[in-house]
């Protein structure tokens, strides 16, 4: 293995130039020019060398040196292991650059490294979808003229960044933004989305509010009539009112209570219980009845498939039926046709419930499965609705991988159906007879 160069190297070749030239010009009595002349020769094959080196570093293309001889051997091969060197570490660095960049992909935030002044050298996929970013068309991009809001603007000329920012884009997402110091004269920016949090704290907000609204008026009821009774004897009829609305409002505050606690029981994990083989054509006859003590000018009429069954939790699917036609019989008129059936079509079980009543207004379906809506509060809180009914159905139907569709228009009456997927389903050949006596 060749060592590096030495002043001792230097001087042996020179002396195995110079030593034969000077015996040489001895011998023919020109001394000096013998001596000179070598001297040039070995001057030209350094130049030579040099022009070699100086073609290899500015002109070819190749990774190692050229070869060299004598002095320069060393050196040549002193540059071959130092390109080695940087070569294995150009790989090293690569791939913690590599290492790097999957680790800020996978992160679940959006990561911009900029420098103090704001201008981008990298960004990775996520910022780009969250905040519109383009790499690499935006490097050297100041991150201030990309994203132009004036929180944003404030925030990163204050170099206060103590505490996050939270800022709503203009596409209604809002973004979490924390700035800290990434290297000399860099910086760090990460972007959480926090849309989904603004949105489950403002439902969490409407939602104690629209209970407190809803057990108000029952309570405001009860108390008033205790306090009537509190003052004194009442009359027997006034008394019988008296009673029968508190009764009528306990049982409101109840129904709302156990249709909370059953919401809260399908929103927070799955039925854990066992699933069995349930018979929709049983529960659609148990819920026939029950409608026809609620509405009982209403015309109910059912049509279903009794060998297709459903695999699931029976109350879970109870809870689906029962309010979808309890649903559609509390918000129609008297005499209004409702109509059932539960098919196996080519895309699942498919579940529908319709009727002829006046229909509901477009504007108003978006938001029908959403917690205590009512298209018409005053008439459903005289019927004793809750406006939770829907929003059960919705939320129990996520177990089973479906939706509820919803169709109506003013005059056409409503339609709401749901499918439930192939791997839900049980087909028998016994066929069972369907009892559709209401009475």
């Amino acid at each position: 293995m060749l060592e590096k160069l030495s002043w001792k190297q230097l001087i042996a070749e020179f002396a195995l130039i110079s030593i034969p030239a000077l015996l040489l010009g001895i011998l023919c009595g020109h001394l000096a020019w013998c001596w000179l002349t070598a001297t040039l020769c070995l001057l030209l094959w350094h130049f030579y060398n040099l022009m070699r080196l100086s073609q290899w570093l500015w002109v070819d293309k190749s990774m190692t040196p050229p070869p060299g001889s004598g002095s320069w051997a060393p050196v040549m091969y002193g540059l071959h292991l130092h390109q080695r060197r940087n070569k294995k570490r150009r790989k090293e660095l690569g791939g913690l650059i590599k290492r790097f960049r999957s680790g800020a992909e996978s992160l679940p935030d959006a990561v911009v490294l900029t420098t103090d002044e704001g201008d981008i050298f990298w960004c990775n996929q996520l910022a780009q979808r969250l905040l519109h970013l383009r790499w690499p068309a935006d490097a050297g991009q100041n991150i201030q003229n990309l994203l132009r809001y004036p929180e944003f603007h404030r925030f990163i000329q204050e170099h206060d960044f103590t505490q996050a920012l939270n800022l709503q884009l203009n596409n209604g997402r809002h973004l979490e933004f924390r700035v800290m110091p990434y290297s000399a004269g860099q910086r760090l920016i990460v972007a959480r989305d926090v849309t989904k949090i603004h949105r489950l704290e403002n439902l969490r907000r409407r939602f104690f509010a629209d209970v407190n609204h809803e057990l108000r008026t029952p309570l405001t009821v009860l108390q008033g009539y205790l306090e009537i009774m509190a003052e004194g004897a009442l009359p027997e009829a006034q008394r019988e009112k008296a009673l029968d609305a508190m009764r009528e409002q306990t049982q409101r505050m109840d129904t709302l209570v156990k249709q909370l606690l059953t919401l809260s029981r399908i929103e927070a994990k799955p039925e854990q219980g066992e699933h069995i083989e349930v018979d929709i054509c049983t529960l659609l006859g148990q819920i026939k009845r029950e409608a026809h003590a609620l509405g009982p000018s209403h015309e109910v009429s059912i049509d279903a498939a009794p060998n297709l069954q459903v695999v699931g939790s029976e109350s879970l699917l109870y809870s689906i039926i029962a309010n979808l036609i309890l649903n559609a019989i509390g918000h129609t008129p008297e005499g209004t046709r409702v109509t059932v059936s539960w098919r196996k079509t080519p895309q699942g079980g498919s579940f529908c419930v319709s009727d002829n009543g006046p229909g509901i207004p477009a504007e108003h379906i978006p938001r029908l499965t959403e917690r205590f809506y009512r298209v018409d509060a005053a008439r459903g809180r005289c019927k004793g609705g809750s406006g939770l009914g829907l929003a059960i159905v919705k939320h129990a139907l996520e177990q089973y991988g479906s939706t509820l569709i919803i169709e109506s228009a003013p005059g056409q009456g409503a339609r709401f159906s749901f499918v439930l997927p192939d791997v839900c389903l049980v087909t028998h050949d016994a066929v069972s007879s369907l009892e559709v006596d209401a009475n």
